[in-house]
């Protein structure tokens, strides 16, 4: 398969990459400095087929002529990772419009622009799935903590915009979830988090695998499980 993955010079996007090379699929890696990202170039000495991207996803020029060059390939899977949390503390006293605008840039317009880039690549596919690494803090029905409203409404509507783009290519054969990958050790999740990268990602692939038109336009966890929107 050839899959191209976000954000994935670290944590959740790094292992995404290692997972797939090691069972010997094309990995398309994309982030904002590829120089500077010493983890995904080792793993490229390891992994020749691993192919490493410029690409900043706010960055409309960047994603145009990054799509326009793999306008022929045949994109089986468009993992969109990359995210931000935004600034802490995020009470409502804290919260700055700045921030909040560009955490919705990042997480929920660029990711969903992104997918558009590369409809052509993955129209070329049979079957083509798009993976988007939404939250449970962006799932309204699950919120009973409050708080953090910058990055539960940032979410919450990327959660919206992939609702609709499942149903309006469900026609064209594309296949799109929203995932929760947990709450992982990672340098966004931090060091209290209950479960290691590779639980993760191994159990959201399986749930990438199983995903079908029939599945198109759910809200799963890591585990396979359900959330509410």
């Amino acid at each position: 398969m050839n899959i191209l993955i976000t954000g994935a010079n670290r944590g959740l996007g790094l292992e995404f990459c290692r997972q797939y090379l090691t069972q010997g699929d094309r990995v398309i890696a994309c982030c904002r400095a590829p120089g500077q990202a010493t983890q995904l170039l080792a793993l490229q000495k390891q992994f020749p087929a691993l192919v490493i991207e410029q690409l900043d996803i706010v960055n409309e020029s960047e994603v145009q002529q990054l799509s326009e060059k793999y306008h022929d390939l045949a994109l089986d899977c468009l993992i969109n990772n990359a995210g931000y949390y935004g600034q802490t503390p995020q009470s409502l006293e804290n919260c700055e419009q700045q921030d909040w605008l560009n955490t919705v840039q990042v997480n929920a317009i660029a990711p969903i622009l992104l997918t558009r880039a590369f409809l052509p690549s993955l129209k070329k596919a049979t079957s083509a799935k798009v993976a988007f690494f939404t939250s449970k803090m962006g799932s309204i029905g699950d919120n009973g903590s409050g708080r953090s409203y910058i990055y539960r409404s940032s979410k919450a509507a990327l959660n919206a915009a992939i609702k609709s783009l499942a149903i309006d290519y469900a026609d064209e054969g594309l296949s799109v979830i929203a995932l929760h990958p947990g709450w992982v050790r990672t340098d966004m999740g931090g060091p209290n988090g209950l479960i290691e990268p590779e639980e993760s990602i191994t159990g959201l692939r399986s749930v990438i695998a199983e995903l079908d038109s029939n599945s198109s336009g759910s809200f799963k966890d890591y585990q396979g499980k359900s959330i509410a929107w």
